[in-house]
């Protein structure tokens, strides 16, 4: 269905909570490294990671490579600061959707080299920084899903 890119993740309940996302969804999990944590099966059960089964789940070494084989993907950047709201784009089955790290982000380098059109933001508060990763990916990935008829 679509496509969620995590570069650089830190925090392993976190991707757990993506792999179920994922899982429900029908979406794929990418992963680029360097990876906050370790992938083996004990520290996959320890953080919630154990929906991995149940999920899509492709490790990448680094952020090009999952670009070569998402190729013919949308990608879209979801970054605080986004020109459009996540509400207000388009989805098609396929798209991709990059999320940074949750201590840094994204780099400039990695936003600059998708259209700016394609930089979504998740509406907040003013004075609020950020949600959190998993939040942030669920209001995407279920934003595009409904937008496409939950099929």
């Amino acid at each position: 269905m679509f496509h969620v890119v995590l570069h650089q993740p830190e925090i392993p309940p976190n991707t757990g909570n993506i792999i179920r996302l994922c899982a429900n969804t029908g979406s794929a999990l990418h992963l680029v490294r360097p990876l906050g944590f370790t992938l083996d099966k004990r520290s996959l059960r320890r953080a919630g990671l154990d929906y991995s089964d149940l999920a899509t789940v492709t490790v990448h070494p680094d952020l090009d490579a999952c670009r070569a084989q998402l190729e013919g993907a949308r990608w879209f950047v979801i970054e605080t600061g986004g020109v459009t709201a996540h509400s207000d784009a388009a989805f098609v089955p396929g798209d991709a959707f990059l999320f940074g790290s949750e201590r840094a982000g994204l780099p400039g380098a990695v936003v600059a080299a998708i259209p700016a059109a394609r930089h979504l933001s998740l509406p907040m508060r003013a004075g609020n920084r950020s949600l959190n990763l998993s939040n942030a990916v669920a209001v995407v990935v279920y934003e595009a899903w409904r937008q496409c008829g939950y099929r």
